[in-house]
């Protein structure tokens, strides 16, 4: 008896070991999901508030760039408006009558005194508000023309 009794206590006593050991284990995976989903969670609840914050500025800063964009707009209007009427102002010192608009790759084409019958030059001219400076394609322009690197040329259309 004493031996089915030693047996017995040795047998609780182990079970208790394993069960006290499993339990550890249980514990500890237990742990390890809680944190696992509480990494998830906080990663999804930052994006969310990463999300709720970009779209605030979005709708902030929208308000701004189309605000930026319609005086752009208008300045450019503007001065579209300005290059018409620039011949009849009082800084332009040609002839309104010998000015052409062209508008692109320059403002006006001057054909100084042609309306008098007496043409002493030819002005390719930009007008400017501002301080803009001129674009690229002005500046190729300017300097082809400073360089006298102009000419005229004639074409005859059809065959008579």
């Amino acid at each position: 008896m004493t031996i089915l009794f030693i047996l017995l206590l040795f047998a609780f006593i182990f079970l208790l070991w394993r069960y006290s050991e499993l339990r550890g284990k249980i514990e500890e995976r237990a742990w390890q999901l809680f944190e696992e989903w509480r990494d998830k969670e906080l990663e999804k609840l930052s994006e969310q508030k990463a999300e709720m914050l970009f779209e605030d500025w979005k709708r902030k800063y929208e308000k701004k760039i189309r605000k930026d964009a319609i005086e752009k707009s208008k300045s450019v209007i503007i001065g579209k408006i300005t290059e018409h009427f620039a011949p009849f102002l009082p800084e332009f010192k040609y002839n309104p009558k010998d000015a052409r608009f062209i508008g692109s790759p320059v403002d006006f084409i001057v054909f100084d005194g042609l309306d008098e019958g007496d043409l002493k030059k030819i002005v390719f001219l930009e007008v400017k508000t501002g301080k803009s400076p001129l674009s690229k394609r002005e500046k190729l322009i300017k300097k082809i023309v400073e360089s006298k690197k102009v000419e005229w040329d004639s074409i005859r259309l059809g065959n008579d």
